[in-house]
């Protein structure tokens, strides 16, 4: 282990960054594309329902999809313009989508926002902006901010963790966030520390980004004062270091129990974007409707970190960015480990695309997979301490229903087992499959 950088004890894999591409790539902001196709699920619950009609006039940030009842987040149009269908579109991961699609209006002016201070509201008011903003973890499965910012009181939370460890290869936008946006960060962090009523941050940052080390170091040396104490806590560059429970692990020592969440060890952790959309939520009272994503990987023409509206399509991006080479073989949205392969450049951006990867046949292993030989490496390698050699073996025989045994459900799908195995087998896509058939 590096001397000095934090970690957690079990499993874990070291693939290759492939962080090379971008990482000293300033944020590009890509213009705006004639249409953009707005989903209505890009968040964990239910989907919004539209609020608007077709051939509606709508402006940049404006509300176009409410969740009514139950759990979600809203969805606002990313540019002005005119509603020109109200429909369904491809999905990344739930294969099709509610969606409405804006024809853009070339001659309206961007919408500006003034900056405020926030530090005298209330914790429902600093609530309620993130909640009118539509913010969701960006980072991750989209969870709606409000809720996750509102733990049970007997949760007794003492903790809040930024999570900058950025542990997927090739992804590099939280990065970059925090070296150009060090300031949006550290204020964001102090807003949730005010949500929270508590004084402690922590920020994990993988040790391959020292310039983000660094910055966030000076900033956050700045900002201690009114009770806040924020610390910046380098981590062993390993993956998946950046999912929670790990994280956890690595920087205070506690563990999340089995079916647990953060808040049962006192912790809430967020995302380095999740957190800058909370500062510009509060601040400037801006609806989160545009992001920053990674285009990598050897099959486009130009990589970037990239500065997109939400509802652009991946084929409007290929285009601002020259192309893509003819030995492109697979576009892949998110990192390697736990992005989905896509079958079309239809897909459009939704909050929580973290990157689009255009990957080419060296960069891809399309071998047909084997059987099981019971190596035991995929044991050693989860960082949950599961049997994913069972569950996949359990689908292929068709008893995928039966799998719970082996912790199914408390896998959230990292990708360390398919990685190392040598049989290619692809233990994940069995594990997601053995989940449907259980809920089922």
């Amino acid at each position: 282990m590096s001397e000095g950088l934090l970690t957690f004890l079990k499993g874990g894999i070291h693939p290759d960054a492939c962080k090379e591409h971008t990482q000293h790539l300033q944020i590009d902001e890509m213009p705006l594309p004639n249409e953009v196709e707005i989903l209505m699920s890009q968040h964990f619950g239910a989907p919004c329902e539209p609020v608007v009609k077709k051939k509606a006039q709508v402006l940049e940030g404006d509300v176009i999809g409410v969740v009514e009842a139950g759990l979600g987040a809203s969805v606002h149009a990313s540019v002005s313009g005119t509603v020109k269908s109200i429909g369904k579109s491809a999905h990344p991961v739930l294969v099709s989508a509610p969606s409405v699609l804006i024809e853009r209006d070339p001659e309206a002016k961007a919408r500006v926002y003034n900056p405020a201070d926030w530090k005298e509201l209330s914790r429902d008011e600093l609530l309620g902006r993130i909640k009118t903003a539509g913010i969701v973890g960006i980072g991750g499965a989209g969870f709606p901010t409000h809720v996750k910012l509102s733990p049970p009181p007997e949760a007794n939370v003492d903790t809040l963790i930024i999570n900058g460890a950025e542990c997927e290869p090739y992804l590099t936008t939280d990065h970059r966030l925090m070296v150009e946006h060090g300031e949006d960060v550290i204020e964001g962090a102090k807003i949730i520390l005010r949500i929270l009523g508590i004084e402690e941050c922590h920020i994990g940052i993988e040790a391959n980004k020292p310039d983000a080390i660094e910055t966030l170091k000076k900033i956050s040396q700045q900002n201690t004062s009114n009770g806040f104490r924020i610390f910046i806590d380098p981590l062993k560059i390993k993956y998946p270091q950046g999912s929670e429970k790990q994280l956890i692990e690595s920087i205070t020592g506690r563990k999340v129990p089995g079916f647990g969440l953060p808040f049962d060890v006192g912790v809430i952790v967020q995302n380095v974007g999740t957190t800058r959309a909370i500062y510009e939520a509060v601040v400037s009272e801006k609806p989160l409707y545009e992001k920053v994503i990674t285009v990598s990987g050897q099959g486009i023409n130009r990589p970037a970190n990239l500065q997109v509206r939400i509802g652009t399509r991946l084929r409007d991006i290929v285009s601002f960015l020259g192309g893509t080479h003819p030995d492109l073989e697979k576009v892949v949205i998110g990192g390697p480990m736990m992005g989905f392969a896509v079958p079309t450049m239809d897909m459009p951006v939704t909050k929580i695309t973290s990157g689009v990867l255009f990957l080419t046949g060296r960069e891809t292993d399309t071998r047909p997979y084997g059987q099981c030989i019971r190596c035991g490496w995929c044991l050693d390698a989860c960082p949950m301490g599961l049997s994913p050699n069972e569950i996949g073996i359990y689908v292929e025989a068709g008893r995928g229903e039966e799998t719970s045994q082996f912790g199914v459900f408390e896998c959230f799908e990292c990708g360390c087992c398919a990685f190392v195995c040598p049989a290619k087998r692809p233990l994940v896509q069995f594990i997601r499959l053995a989940k449907m058939k259980a809920r089922k």
